[in-house]
């Protein structure tokens, strides 16, 4: 018991000492600067053109493909608006020359393989998850999907029920209507302002399918990232024999029709009997090789991209409890200028409010200089929120890889931080009043008309009533007006 004691004093004082020898003040603790270092990624390019994107992690048993073929809905005819997505829809299900559509999931599921394909605007995509020991199997399945597909016909006609019944129920949705009719609005007839709809989806047929694989299927227009636990020299060798016969060839590329100015501001109003009302407002905004991306980026930060530290949340929701959620985003295009986007819901009763504080609070960032604070939030915000980028092995490896494939400079990410610290005050009031036009949006408004709580044509703007669609094929987006001009 004695020795016990003595060891239990002893013990008390050396803690007591410790806490002594500690700083009384968190504020006074001191730390070596932090450091951080863009993880690496390995670039090979195999011989038939095939642009390799490696990183090996051992952490889990686990690989992870990306495959990216530069073709999208971008191409899509007009009259067959929705190619893109029935041919993601069967080149997933529909089988290969080696493997039927039944035999595809069953092989699939032995290896416990989750497979995915999408057809986005200018590149379609593939990705494939599985365990290290299932790696080239996997492998096999997906260059067989790549490079002989058989789009089943009955396949087909399934992914064609989904996608019109999509297009049926998608007016159920308010902010679906709301963000087809604003998309309509700024790019008309182009193919970024188009949607599908039951007459396009009945037009495309398996030719139409095989015709856009064999136009754009070509080892020279595939990107590969693989991620997890492979061997590098083991994961090239499989690469090549899987695709080394599959030869280089010289292909047209999907064309990209440039996009006009949009046209002059307007209110589209779709009327249902909701208790809220969903607002869209927006105009063409800024594509990825715009000089002043970096400042834009702070300026909306500050707008409405910031959440609580921004204008019009603080503004809309806080300080008048207004709505909410409330927000603006520039969605920087990759080849064409995306859209600038403000948004929100709110009663029925305050919808006219809303819509006029919205772009009472875009003048405002135009006209005055934004505070020191707000610019010096808003900066490392986003330079703090830069290193979750990169909390993910294949996100980093898809990242690069998609940095290069829609041209990004190759310091983009190198310089981030740097050129987002550059940013001045005088720099947002200058991108604020370039790129943000009130006096030019388009402002949808998806609710109860009658319950506004004024009348639509007090915004000063004409007002078109948007029409639903039809299951004959009628555009949403598309309007009714009379010769005044009014709904």
């Amino acid at each position: 018991m004695r020795l016990f004691s003595r060891l239990t004093i002893l013990f008390a004082v050396l803690l007591l000492a410790g806490c002594a020898a500690a700083p009384q003040n968190p504020r006074e603790l001191e730390f070596p600067p932090l450091e951080f270092r863009l993880p690496q990624v390995e670039k090979i390019e195999l011989d038939n053109g095939i642009r390799l994107y490696l990183k090996e992690n051992h952490e889990l048993p686990l690989v992870s493909v990306t495959a990216m073929v530069g073709a999208g809905s971008i191409g899509d005819p007009e009259s067959k608006t929705g190619l893109g997505g029935l041919f993601a829809a069967t080149l997933r299900t529909g089988g290969t020359a080696s493997l039927d559509p039944d035999e595809l999931e069953e092989s699939l599921d032995r290896l416990a393989a989750d497979l995915s394909v999408s057809t986005g605007t200018y590149a379609t995509t593939l990705g494939l998850s599985l365990r290290r020991e299932h790696l080239e199997r996997g492998m096999a399945i997906l260059a067989d999907i790549l490079r002989r597909p058989v789009f089943g016909a009955e396949r087909l006609e399934l992914a064609r029920k989904e996608a019109i019944e999509g297009v049926r129920r998608q007016d159920d949705d308010p902010s679906s209507v709301a963000s087809r009719a604003l998309s309509r609005a700024i790019y008309g007839d182009h193919p970024l302002g188009r949607h599908p709809t039951v007459e396009t989806l009945r037009a495309v047929s398996r030719s139409d399918l095989r015709d856009f694989h064999r136009r754009n299927f070509h080892p020279n227009n595939l990107w590969l990232a693989v991620s997890g636990d492979f061997d590098r020299k083991v994961l090239v060798s499989l690469l090549n024999r899987l695709f080394g016969d599959w030869p280089e060839r010289d292909f047209d590329r999907q064309a990209i029709p440039p996009v006009e100015a949009d046209t002059g501001p307007v209110v589209l109003l779709a009327q249902k009997d909701l208790p809220q009302t969903t607002i869209l407002m927006g105009h063409l905004g800024i594509d990825k090789s715009n000089p002043d991306l970096h400042a834009v980026r702070v300026m909306n930060y500050i707008l409405g991209g910031g959440g609580f530290n921004s204008r019009l949340m603080r503004e809309v929701r806080s300080n008048r409890g207004l709505a909410y959620s409330v927000y603006s985003y520039f969605s920087v295009g990759r080849f064409l200028p995306g859209l600038f986007i403000a948004g929100s819901e709110t009663k029925s009763e305050t919808t006219m409010e809303v819509v006029e504080l919205m772009r009472s609070i875009l003048r405002g960032i135009r006209e005055t200089p934004v505070s020191g604070e707000e610019l010096e939030l808003a900066r490392q915000s986003l330079i703090n929120s830069f290193v979750f980028a990169f909390d993910d092995t294949h996100g980093v490896v898809t990242q690069r890889m998609r940095l290069d494939f829609f041209g990004y400079p190759p310091d983009y990410l190198e310089t981030y931080r740097d050129k987002v610290a550059a940013v001045s005050v005088a720099d947002v009031q200058r991108v604020a009043d370039k790129y943000l036009h009130p006096d030019r949006l388009k402002v949808v408004l998806v609710g109860d008309a009658d319950s506004f709580g004024a009348d639509a044509h007090s915004l000063g703007l004409p007002v078109e009533e948007i029409r639903p669609e039809t299951e004959n094929g009628d555009r949403p987006g598309e309007t009714a007006v009379d010769e005044a001009g009014s709904i």
